[in-house]
């Protein structure tokens, strides 16, 4: 009879789960099928059940509830691929930074930008890419603000081109010009083609804005405040994009603001637009690049402001310096 005092053997290490396991794992728990999610990974469906298989056998758990007709997952599936998810994003996170410390402007570089920036600075930003930057794989993004701070949070986005400030810790600004807001109103108007406009004039005008959640309608507001107009005044909102809100303009329906760069683009549609001017010092938006402090192509980034810094000299903006 063994001894009870004798050595006890250290259990048996279990084996290591696979990255492509957890792929096959993660896959299946966000389709619930076999086929759909051997499609979505470019897997045939016998190597991905023998890869949840071998997966289930390395852990000791049953992650899956499989019958005839679904797949479902067991509650330890369900809390475990939580966390093949997050192995596997982190293992992404890895590559990508190991590309971007290979070689500066090569890979994939995934930039999220507003829809009022987006189809006035896009033309330059795309220009300077393919002349200097021909080995970058530009991926643009439109999306909102606060969409565009949680994909950049989440990994999703590596850099942004937004108005600013933003005010969100982990979030470094390089600012890349400020430019002024002009305003924008059918032809007739009292106001229409002056150069002397002052900031009080936006009290009582019939004000049309974007629809919430864009940063424009947010930075319109903050002029129209600072001005005096009070928060209970009428505003009009009707749009969801520039191009609507002008011709809304056009009609007769009130007035708008518009940033410079946007004027050219936005008002020649229709020759019943007028723009006026305020006197200075004219309400402005300050346009930059953001991305993740401490990121890892910080240097890369920097270097790409600095360079669309000089491409923009021929906007209608004042482009800053790096320390602005």
């Amino acid at each position: 009879m063994a001894s009870p005092y004798a050595p006890q053997h250290a259990p048996q290490r279990a084996k290591q789960p696979s990255l492509s396991q957890l792929r096959a794992f993660t896959a299946v728990a966000e389709h619930l099928h076999f086929r759909d999610a051997a499609a979505a990974i470019g897997m045939s469906q016998p190597a991905l059940s023998g890869a949840v298989s071998a997966l289930e056998e390395a852990l000791g758990v049953q992650l899956l509830e499989r019958t005839t007709r679904k797949v479902l997952l067991s509650p330890a599936g369900e809390r475990l691929a939580v966390r093949a998810r997050a192995v596997l994003d982190a293992v992404a996170e890895l590559m990508d930074e190991a590309e971007g410390a290979r070689a500066p402007f090569t890979g994939v570089l995934r930039l999220g930008v507003i829809p009022t920036v987006a189809p006035y600075l896009l033309p330059a930003v795309l220009r300077l890419i393919h002349r200097r930057y021909p080995e970058l794989d530009l991926q643009v993004h439109e999306e909102q603000t606060s969409s565009l701070l949680e994909g950049l949070a989440a990994g999703r986005l590596d850099l942004l081109l937004l108005a600013v400030p933003l005010g969100v810790p982990g979030v470094t600004e390089l600012p890349l010009f400020d430019e002024d807001f002009v305003l924008v109103t059918a032809e007739g108007h009292p106001l229409a083609g002056r150069d002397d406009i002052p900031r009080e004039a936006l009290r009582e005008l019939r004000l049309l804005l974007l629809d919430e959640g864009h940063c424009l309608r947010d930075q319109a507001l903050d002029v129209c405040r600072e001005a005096g107009r009070e928060d209970g005044a009428e505003v009009t909102t009707t749009a969801a994009g520039l191009s609507t809100l002008v011709q809304l303009v056009a009609g007769g329906l009130g007035v708008t603001l518009l940033p410079r760069t946007a004027v050219t683009v936005e008002t020649a549609r229709n020759t019943a637009l007028c723009t006026g001017l305020f006197t200075a010092p004219a309400p402005t938006r300050r346009v930059a690049l953001a991305m993740r402090s401490g990121a890892a192509r910080q240097a890369e980034f920097e270097e790409l402001a600095e360079a669309l810094r000089e491409e923009l000299e021929s906007l209608p903006v004042r482009v800053l310096g790096a320390g602005s």
